[in-house]
């Protein structure tokens, strides 16, 4: 159990890692894209500015103060594309319109080439100050960028010879937007981990089922292919030793090895057999199998072995059906559950044989009386290898508990259904359906 809960450990981890990286790639993405378009914006309304900032600086009227664009710089207004401002492109650039350009914040500053300030314009800004215009342009000139940032405004530099101007815009909406998407992003991002994390941890267990299923399957398979293998070998070697301790129990002793052999050749053939049909859903010749006929053939050739041993067979065999199937293998598959019947069935009441169409299907069943009763619990463990209902009878039947086995894999590569039920714990019926 440990291998299982370390491996429920490692899904759990690998799940998470891997939905961590996902997650983190997706928001990186998003948050890039979201920054690089708050940039791309921020710098095509810089160029529209640029190129038009003489129309939003302070002006007078009449002894009036006023600032934006003069009605002279606006054009006659017959034209749409004068409701706009454009950059460098032209009409073919970035644009603006004049509401859009009266909403923007932003300020200039022009720097001769000694370094000096040669003017300051904050007309269109009131939350800074000349000396902090200053500043705000010796550190976007010393970058010696172009484009940048400083602090929450977004400045572009242009060089007109002997001056600079850096123009800044105020950007702090926009990038204040951008963080709380950040946040919200990653706040999410985290959230559902947790709660991804919560539902994996839950249905974890389930997940592994299968596996713990087949690690425990295998476990038992190895133990009891183990014990039947053991058991025919012991009897070998016991013999060996009566050979060379009584020369003249030889015959005897010969003829016991040769029946284990034969039990460990059948074995071993059995075991191959099942491992092939298991994985022979592509490899099967399929060809139209006369079912009816093969189920009356082969249960007429059990009626003497059921003879002897006390037994009768009573068939209800619905004629002229067939399937598309392996001849052989239908024939393997009426055989075990025959064989199985005879094998472990009651003297008080026959073996009935049954075969139905039902629909699309035809519905295989072979019922019989059992001495030793069935639980259900046992029933959901008779198509297992090496089961049995009864482990005290071990091998005393001449089985090796994997007829049923075999049984199961022959329907299932015919990509039909298999199962077996008991209504009273004495009657035992394995029904097999297969699709014609």
């Amino acid at each position: 159990m440990q291998a299982i809960k370390r491996l429920k450990r490692r899904f759990i981890a690998l799940a998470m890692v891997s939905l961590t990286i996902l997650l983190a790639f997706i928001v990186t993405g998003m948050n890039i894209m979201n920054y690089n378009d708050v940039v791309s914006d921020a710098d095509a309304r810089l160029d529209v500015l640029e190129q038009n900032v003489e129309r939003f600086q302070t002006w007078h009227e009449n002894g009036d103060k006023r600032m934006g664009p003069k009605p002279e710089d606006l054009g006659d207004g017959n034209r749409p594309d004068e409701e706009f401002l454009f950059g460098k492109g032209g009409q073919g650039g970035p644009r603006m319109s004049m509401d859009e350009a009266e909403e923007s914040r932003f300020f200039t500053v022009e720097v001769g080439e000694d370094g000096s300030v040669k003017q300051i314009n904050v007309d269109r800004i009131s939350a800074v100050k000349d000396a902090e215009a200053e500043k705000y342009a010796e550190e976007a000139i010393a970058s010696g960028d172009e484009n940048g940032f400083v602090n929450e405004f977004r400045y572009s530099v242009i060089n007109d010879g002997s001056t600079k101007r850096v123009t800044f815009l105020d950007c702090g909406r926009v990038l204040e937007s951008f963080r709380s998407f950040l946040r919200a992003s990653i706040i999410m991002s985290i959230v559902g981990l947790a709660l991804v994390f919560a539902a994996i941890t839950f249905f974890a267990g389930r997940i592994i089922k299968p596996v713990a299923e087949s690690y425990e399957k295998q476990k038992r398979f190895i133990t009891d292919a183990g014990h039947e293998i053991k058991t025919p070998l012991a009897i070998i070697k016991a013999n060996l030793d009566v050979i060379k301790m009584d020369p003249d129990s030889t015959e005897e002793s010969l003829q016991d090895i040769d029946e284990q052999v034969d039990r460990l050749a059948g074995l071993t053939n059995d075991l191959v057999y099942l491992s092939r049909m298991e994985e022979a859903e592509e490899s099967l010749v399929m060809s139209d199998v006369p079912l009816s006929d093969i189920v009356n053939e082969t249960a007429s050739s059990f009626e003497a072995l059921a003879k002897e041993r006390g037994k009768t067979i009573e068939l209800d065999v619905e004629p002229m059906l067939s399937i598309n199937g392996s001849t052989k293998e239908i024939e393997k598959l009426v055989s075990i559950l025959l064989e199985n019947a005879v094998k472990y069935s009651d003297e008080s009441e026959p073996i009935k044989v049954s075969l139905k169409k039902d629909g699309k299907n035809c519905t295989l069943e072979v019922s019989n009386r059992t001495a030793e009763e069935v639980s259900s619990e046992s029933l959901a463990h008779v198509f297992e290898r090496f089961y049995r209902t009864d482990e005290s009878r071990n091998s005393a039947t001449g089985g090796h508990g994997i007829g049923l086995s075999m049984a199961s894999a022959i329907v299932s590569a015919h990509k039909g259904k298999i199962s077996a039920r008991t209504t009273d714990g004495h009657d035992f019926t394995v029904s097999a359906v297969l699709p014609q």
